[in-house]
């Protein structure tokens, strides 16, 4: 089991400079990844949202040895092509150390309010795994340059618990983010119906939240998540306590 640490890039957290800090001291106290929401809107007390892949620029020039990404890139609502190279460029940029993960994302917050937005769900999902194809696709050699990482950059696909087409989708590729478990028993039945290792099953808890259970159940990531609000201090005081 590897712990990573899963932020909103939100109010107090939507400047860069700040969340690398906070990468580079879980770095430092021993913590394995850092993962950031991927949103446009998001109706936080404030509203204040950080793009995740500048941030996660900053992120990987702080740190040399964490695993880094968004959390979930919802890849309907995303140019492909332009996805690629923005994947690509932090890959590199990072020394191989991206996880995309991507999924059909939701509409909470308005985020489907902007022009030219897929509202049906069912349409978004077939937009999701053509995308998932192509970008493939560009990784593996029509864009130039590649990932640093072969054969292709780590996709990790999210699903709320307890729909099936995610887990069906997540086992064409390398990991699974399942969201709203209800308990660990939850995640072994999961784990039951997806490939073993090196597939990665992916849970979030709550600071202080014991994640044996998760492990014991097959989580082989478990991402510390502090909610849309997330206050430096709470941050901090997690990862020195690893």
């Amino acid at each position: 089991m590897r712990r990573g640490i899963f932020l909103a890039p939100f109010d107090d957290l939507s400047d860069p400079r700040l969340v690398a800090e906070l990468a580079a001291e879980a770095e430092s106290a021993g913590w394995d990844g850092f993962f950031v929401w991927d949103h446009v809107r998001y109706t936080t007390p404030r509203g204040e949202v950080a793009d995740p892949w500048i941030t996660l620029s900053a992120v990987a020039l702080a740190t040399e040895r964490l695993r880094i990404g968004p959390l979930v890139t919802p890849l309907s609502r995303r140019r492909v092509h332009k996805l690629a190279r923005e994947t690509v460029t932090l890959d590199r940029l990072s020394g191989g150390r991206l996880i995309l993960g991507a999924g059909l994302g939701s509409d909470n917050h308005g985020e489907l309010d902007f022009p030219g937005e897929e509202r049906d769900p069912k349409a978004r999902a077939k937009l999701l795994d053509a995308g998932l194809a192509q970008l493939d696709a560009y990784w593996a050699g029509e864009f130039v340059p590649r990932p640093a990482q072969q054969p292709r950059i780590p996709i990790w696909i999210a699903g709320r618990y307890p729909a099936k087409p995610p887990m069906r989708r997540a086992a064409r590729w390398d990991g699974f983010f399942p969201i709203e478990l209800p308990d660990p028993d939850a995640l072994r039945e999961i784990a039951s119906q997806l490939p073993g290792p090196p597939f990665d099953l992916v849970v979030e808890i709550e600071p202080g939240d014991d994640p044996a259970p998760w492990a014991a159940a097959g989580a082989t990531w478990v991402l510390t998540s502090f909610g849309k609000a997330p206050a430096p201090a709470d941050v901090r005081a997690v990862i020195a306590a690893l």
